[in-house]
């Protein structure tokens, strides 16, 4: 099918205007469709929402992929719809402990997609950061509220991400004396380390 297919179709089945250039920004990630756009589109190209999705991130992606309505979602967590649609507008995940696990349940999130949906990977990856420069033992348990993990696996994942930074942060020192440029490259590696703490973090709990 050509573009001007697609937008045909639309058009025909759904009764959307929408025009072949836009179906190519679509293609070419310049533009996105709205959620009843997606949902044309998918039945125009006979697949599932989801299909049309890269990996999800965001709680929206998730419910589309799922192929979930606001309103079942909303009733599957137990709150109202227009409480659940300002959480996934500002990206900001706000329920409480049970609706974190429903959430959880209905998307088949898992710990590390439940904290990038729940907007908080930046807040996370501060937190890494400064356990890996410090006493990791400190931050046991503010990783541990945001992190959906057993304590003894966050405990675990921690010391071992100290561990290796400081190796790292030790080789710098011991480099410097032979040349600058040496050192300058294991700078560049502490920060590229610092960089990828998230992935690194699930990586190592999961492990």
């Amino acid at each position: 099918m050509t573009p001007g297919h697609v937008a045909y179709g639309l058009g025909a089945q759904y009764g959307l205007r929408i025009s072949a250039e836009t179906v190519v920004d679509w293609e070419r990630g310049l533009a996105r469709p709205t959620e009843y756009e997606l949902t044309a589109l998918a039945g125009v190209l006979w697949c599932a929402p989801g299909e049309l999705l890269t990996a999800a991130r965001t709680l929206r992606e998730h419910r589309i992929a799922r192929d979930l309505t606001m309103d079942e979602l909303a009733g599957q967590l137990g709150m109202s719809v227009s409480a659940y649609l300002r959480m996934e507008e500002s990206g900001k995940w706000r329920g409480n402990e049970r609706q974190s696990a429903a959430l959880s349940e209905a998307l088949g999130l898992g710990a590390a997609a439940f904290v990038t949906v729940s907007g908080r990977d930046e807040e996370l990856a501060e937190l890494l950061c400064s356990a890996v420069k410090t006493r990791w033992q400190a931050y046991v348990r503010p990783v541990s509220k945001l992190a959906p993990l057993g304590r003894p696996q966050v405990q675990s994942a921690l010391e071992r991400l100290h561990a290796d930074y400081q190796a790292l942060m030790a080789s710098t020192l011991s480099w410097s004396s032979t040349g600058t440029e040496r050192a300058g490259a294991t700078g560049d590696a502490g920060r590229a380390f610092l960089a990828g703490i998230v992935d690194r973090f699930w990586e190592t709990a999961e492990a």
